[in-house]
């Protein structure tokens, strides 16, 4: 008997959430978890959101190897097609979903993450009738291959989007400053960015002292963010009460523990830039920020601002400083590829689905230009995921790096 064969899945709602959080720190404990898999990202989603969500424990005999939370919910597309979803660590709306989960997957054990996965999903198969397809997202390329080869559902992707970032352990092993590990081109925007900046005077890095200062400091960031992406339902974050709250209680219970790092790039007295990252097990995940607009264009204050923070974290002992999913011109020229994510639907063979994909293949056949998906990153984090499902989202430009 296979180690995958001797799992068992048993859901439930959830109802104790006193419980359910003993049980997901345990198991974290013993997994290679990411921020996203985290009781610290979790458990706030669960606070804020309060979704109706089902668990699916997985155990090897009396031993809990597994977890993950589902939410049923019904998605019209096209004005006809009403699918019965089933969202892994999501529900469905889109100002919910606005925070943008990535490294999605289900929680388990260290070495048992293939078959927690294969169990889970044959479970839902197996045992779970009432949904048509299961939307997850956004998740490693390979990881959701495995996922519809356990399955056997069709899988189609809504979305995708590599993955960049700086190895510092690596550069602190090369023992060598980061910028000289750049192309000449970026190092010498970076640089000549600096010397303009410091005629303002010292070119720095503050951190909150507190956490009254921090929620300021991320408060502080809206009217940049809002004045980039817009005040509309579909755009900046800062405009959805429900997204300002997640991250405020982010902030509340996990900046003290150094699970949230707000860093602000000084000239002077003058803000240029200011980075919001969730940082978990040694690894800093840049979120968002709000850089000044310069109306001259050799002033590079996200460029410098990443610059900056990526060398303060490598002499800090950090190993990872993940710009997580989008390819953004900055996210080229400051780190490296180093993986792929989707966000996937794995369907069951139904007739809608079949059209659905018929009048997708034909729309793209006889369009002379078809239109690409806007692709979120987590500098525009407060835009929306997936309006049907991946439009407006907008690309970072070069203008404001």
């Amino acid at each position: 008997m296979t180690v995958a064969s001797s799992l068992r899945v048993v859901h439930g709602p959830v109802t104790d959430r006193q419980t359910l959080a003993l049980d997901w720190k345990l198991l974290e404990y013993h997994a290679d978890a990411n921020i996203f898999l985290s009781w610290q990202w979790i458990g706030i989603w669960l606070q804020v959101y309060q979704p109706t969500a089902f668990a699916l424990r997985v155990y090897e005999g009396d031993i809990l190897v597994g977890l993950g939370l589902m939410v049923e919910v019904k998605e019209r597309r096209h004005g006809v097609l009403v699918s019965r979803c089933l969202r892994l660590h999501q529900t469905g709306h889109q100002h919910q979903d606005q925070i943008w989960i990535e490294y999605n997957g289900f929680l388990a054990k260290r070495g048992l993450e293939e078959e927690v996965a294969s169990a889970c999903l044959q479970y839902l198969c197996n045992h779970w009738d009432e949904w048509d397809e299961l939307v997850i997202g956004a998740i490693e390329v390979g990881q959701a291959k495995q996922y519809a080869k356990a399955s056997s559902l069709d899988m189609h992707v809504r979305w995708e989007a590599p993955c960049y970032g700086v190895d510092l352990e690596a550069l602190r092993s090369a023992d060598k400053e980061y910028l000289e590990h750049l192309s000449s081109n970026t190092r010498y925007q970076i640089r000549r960015a600096q010397r303009l900046y410091s005629k303002r005077g010292e070119v720095r890095l503050k951190r909150p002292a507190s956490i009254e200062e921090a929620l300021v400091v991320y408060s502080a960031i809206g009217p940049a963010h809002l004045k980039r992406w817009g005040s509309g339902k579909d755009e900046s974050g800062f405009a959805n009460p429900e997204f300002v709250k997640f991250h405020e209680e982010m902030i509340n219970h996990h900046w003290e523990e150094g699970g949230i790092d707000l860093v602000t790039v000084y000239a002077g007295d003058e803000a240029i830039a200011t980075f919001y990252n969730l940082v978990y097990h040694d690894t800093v995940y840049f979120y968002l920020g709000g850089l000044k607009v310069e109306e001259d264009n050799k002033l590079k204050p996200g460029l410098l601002g990443h610059s900056l923070c990526i060398e303060d974290y490598k002499q800090r002992g950090f190993k990872y400083y993940d710009f997580m999913g989008g390819e953004e011109r900055y996210k080229t020229q400051l780190g490296n590829f180093h993986q792929g994510l989707v966000q996937v639907a794995l369907q069951k063979n139904l007739w809608r689905f079949k059209l659905e994909k018929a009048a997708r293949r034909a729309r793209n056949q006889f369009l002379i230009s078809p239109l690409k998906p806007k692709k979120p990153c987590s500098e525009n984090r407060g835009k929306q995921s997936e309006p049907l499902p991946n439009a407006g989202w907008s690309v970072k430009t070069q203008e404001q790096e």
